[in-house]
């Protein structure tokens, strides 16, 4: 029986490239998201995919994947987007406890419906990004949401460590995506200025000038599974085309 993958988020722009790279590397994709015409849309390009329609907001998630999983699981990967809400000085206090809720309850309840049918060397992946380590008074939710999450993968990373199972977090720096426009479109209103403006700006505070793609944080998921990775285990990777200016 081949090796399962579970891709939480897997209908949104990362989810779909991340599907598309492990199905490549020949795992038995199991595909998580909340609307079922879009996980439809998806399984028709993958065949061999099977859709899980599941909140991972709420704790039923963890049985409605666990049903899904065939055989041991190589590699889950956490990747829900959480609602853009605006800047700390007006964001609800709900959207915030929203956002931590899909993020770090999120990923317990995708790690919990896996958890016996781990591996030597499985891995523990979840999507956070660069606004939890580089913080911004434009973006409350994800900057919060996403600080927490890095916390929560070093613990994961230790309970998990004496199973030979490694926990990782991919901090992707701003992508062109519907949900980047979204953040875009908020800040450009604060500002009084256009969407494709602030989109520009974002892209000059990267050292080379751009934006992330969703190509480049599948090829991270991909190279996790190699068994070189075992040294990155409780580790960010920062692919965030050079954003970042703190040091660790």
């Amino acid at each position: 029986m081949s090796e399962s993958a579970v891709v939480v988020g897997a209908s949104g722009s990362f989810g779909q490239a991340i599907v598309d790279r492990l199905v490549r590397r020949g795992l038995d994709v199991v595909a998580v998201a909340r609307t079922e015409s879009a996980l439809a849309a998806l399984c028709r390009r993958y065949p061999g995919v099977r859709a899980c329609v599941a909140d991972i907001g709420r704790d039923e998630a963890s049985t409605l994947i666990r049903e899904q999983l065939r055989g041991s699981v190589r590699i889950v990967v956490h990747g829900p987007g959480v609602p853009v809400a605006g800047g700390v000085d007006q964001v609800p206090t709900a959207a915030v406890s929203e956002a931590v809720n899909l993020k770090v309850n999120g990923f317990l309840r995708l790690v919990r419906a896996v958890d016996d049918r781990l591996l030597e060397r499985s891995r523990l992946v979840a999507i956070g990004g660069h606004y939890g380590f580089e913080p911004t008074a434009y973006a409350a939710t994800a900057g919060v949401a996403n600080a927490a999450l890095a916390n929560l993968v070093r613990q994961l990373s230790w309970a998990y460590g004496r199973r030979r199972v490694t926990a990782h977090l991919i901090a992707p720096g701003p992508a062109d995506t519907e949900r980047l426009r979204k953040v875009a479109a908020s800040r450009a209103q604060r500002s009084d200025t256009t969407v494709d403006a602030v989109l520009d700006d974002m892209r000059s505070e990267s050292a080379i000038n751009a934006l992330t793609t969703p190509e480049q944080i599948a090829w991270a998921v991909g190279m996790l599974i190699d068994a070189e990775a075992d040294a990155l285990a409780g580790s960010t990777l920062m692919l965030d085309s050079g954003r970042r200016k703190g040091l660790p």
